[in-house]
């Protein structure tokens, strides 16, 4: 297996002898988009926390390429990016001097780098504004340039669309697609936006009471829970008997909506399903599918009652 640009090992927290981070495992490598995903208060932005050194481990260790925040920090940071919450910046300088302002506390950075992570990020026309007259979504994408300055192996970005309309989502959407698969930049990315997560990121990591319950592939047909589900919802004469049949020849637990039998299954089961509905003479009606969206499978690892 590929040593990930990123390595979380048996992460723990504790807040005196209460537990809030419990065990967590997992592996990011270069040029992948991870989502970590969860209720309030499931512990997400702690494990970030912890992935930039702003708090320290219980035990456990996180690896930066190859580096321990807790032994090796000044290496191990150095190859980090981050915003977390909302990217600070001196409102009456211009982008420019933003940028310059912090280039000059990290040996190295060229003018040549400036102009790079400007034109990565698409601030060439205001870069010269101040950024009091900057939208969110510029001072987003300013926020990003700047933790790009010394070009950091790991992005890690909290809620990064928070607050923006949908065409500053989309646009930050893209800049952070482009950062993992042109400029090889391992993203993390917290957010509560379901439906941006399913489309930015390549896996998602679901956290809920301090513990990595589940971890999901996106994208990958054939090898992702997700692109395998369909909600089914199914229209029959024989309701009763419909449902003793599925939960007894196919395990599937199943709900009623307007006299509709909904459940969630592979769509592989779906022929076998109408197929044992016709033997077993039921008077089927309509059968409506629909890939299984990320919102979908997020309720059903965590509950339905949780408010995220």
């Amino acid at each position: 297996m590929t040593q990930g640009v990123i390595e979380l090992i048996n992460v723990r927290k504790k807040f005196g002898s209460k537990e809030v981070i419990k065990d967590i495992s997992f592996s990011i490598p270069e040029g992948e988009v991870f989502g970590l995903i969860g209720p309030n208060g499931a512990g997400k932005t702690t494990t970030i926390r912890m992935m930039v050194g702003l708090m320290k481990l219980t035990s456990g260790d996180i690896r930066i390429s190859g580096k321990s925040i807790s032994t090796e920090f000044k290496d191990a940071i150095r190859n980090v990016g981050a915003i977390v919450e909302n990217p600070e910046m001196y409102p009456f300088l211009t982008g420019w001097q933003n940028l310059m302002h912090y280039a000059r506390m990290i040996p190295g950075i060229t003018k040549d780098r400036l102009n790079e992570v400007i034109d990565l990020v698409g601030l060439q026309k205001p870069i010269q504004q101040k950024v009091n007259r900057y939208s969110l979504g510029m001072r987003q994408r300013l926020g990003i340039a700047q933790a790009l300055l010394h070009n950091p192996r790991v992005l890690i970005l909290d809620e990064p669309t928070n607050g923006l309309d949908p065409a500053g989502i989309r646009e930050i959407r893209q800049y952070i697609r482009r950062l993992a698969s042109e400029e090889g930049v391992a993203v993390i990315i917290s957010s509560h936006l379901l439906s941006e997560i399913e489309l930015m990121c390549d896996r998602i990591g679901i956290i809920q009471n301090g513990k990595l319950i589940s971890i999901q592939n996106l994208h990958d047909e054939g090898d992702s829970d997700i692109q395998n589900l369909r909600h089914i919802t199914i229209e029959v004469a024989e309701i009763e008997k419909a449902i003793e049949l599925l939960q007894s020849e196919f395990e599937i637990v199943v709900t009623l909506e307007n006299n509709r039998i909904i459940f969630h299954d592979e769509k592989e089961k779906i022929p076998l399903i109408i197929k044992s509905f016709i033997e077993n003479d039921l008077t089927l009606y309509e059968v409506g599918t629909k890939r299984l969206s990320l919102e979908d499978k997020f309720f059903d690892v965590i509950g339905e009652n949780v408010i995220d």
